[in-house]
């Protein structure tokens, strides 16, 4: 028998926003978000005091983040924004799509981590790097992590894991797959088993997802006019050897 089910549901960022903070938690974050804060005031030609965060989510990295720079956040989901806004009460957060949004000012460095994946065609790629550009000071640093590219994606990837928090159990299982490798697009199918007291709920969402190859996003960030650096971003998670490419890039004078 087939299972329908909606081919792009995000429902983690909407109905299931709730189980977020069961799942993640700011201190699991911290090692990466210290990272990226050194390495924007590192490569900043200018005092990085301003930061923008492009799809900010749940405001788990703003958590490090405004311990060394004013942050100002925007996601498309607003029940993300809920569980930002009461975990980081003294950062501005503001709806909006990163590929559109025009907030009319400019900040000192601009980051965008995982949500960035949500870009499944270059033209939507280019243009979340044509807003950070617009928002950017002259020689200031838009951070951005590769986080799946053509080079590295491993087709039928499966995660697992489990969490718990009061009387709620949950384990959650991510599958990512790539339906047509030709295309620039792929799916992750998440699970999750809820337990409350016992009695068992069971969800299924679907996220469709985007997957270029390493020099699409450098062409793509030196048309729209950035300079840039590849790095790479290692964390104590990683298996030996183990990176994303971190994509280090200014906006010239």
């Amino acid at each position: 028998m087939k299972a329908e089910f909606e081919k792009d549901s995000r429902r983690l960022y909407g109905e299931l926003a709730w189980l977020w903070p069961i799942m993640s938690s700011p201190e699991e974050y911290a090692e990466e978000s210290e990272l990226f804060s050194q390495t924007i005031k590192a490569h900043s030609k200018i005092e990085a005091r301003t930061l923008l965060h492009l799809g900010c989510g749940g405001g788990m990295n703003d958590y490090t983040f405004k311990k060394h720079f004013q942050v100002t956040g925007v996601d498309i989901s607003e029940e993300m924004l809920k569980l930002a806004r009461k975990l980081n009460p003294e950062i501005r957060y503001v709806n909006g799509d990163m590929r559109t949004i025009q907030l009319g000012e400019c900040f000192d460095a601009v980051i965008a981590l995982d949500s960035i994946n949500y870009m499944r065609t270059p033209g939507d790629l280019r243009s979340v790097f044509q807003t950070a550009y617009e928002h950017l000071n002259p020689d200031g640093v838009f951070l951005i992590i590769a986080e799946e590219t053509a080079e590295k994606f491993k087709q039928n990837r499966t995660m697992s894991s489990c969490h718990f928090q009061g009387d709620v159990e949950l384990v959650f299982i991510e599958n990512i797959y790539d339906p047509d490798p030709v295309d620039t697009s792929f799916e992750a199918t998440f699970v999750y088993l809820i337990r409350r007291k016992g009695e068992l709920e069971m969800y299924i969402d679907r996220h469709l997802l985007g997957v270029f190859d390493i020099d699409t996003w450098h062409n793509l960030l030196r048309r729209v006019g950035f300079e840039i650096e590849q790095m790479k971003f290692e964390h104590s998670t990683f298996s030996k050897e183990e990176y994303l490419p971190m994509l280090v890039c200014v906006k010239p004078f």
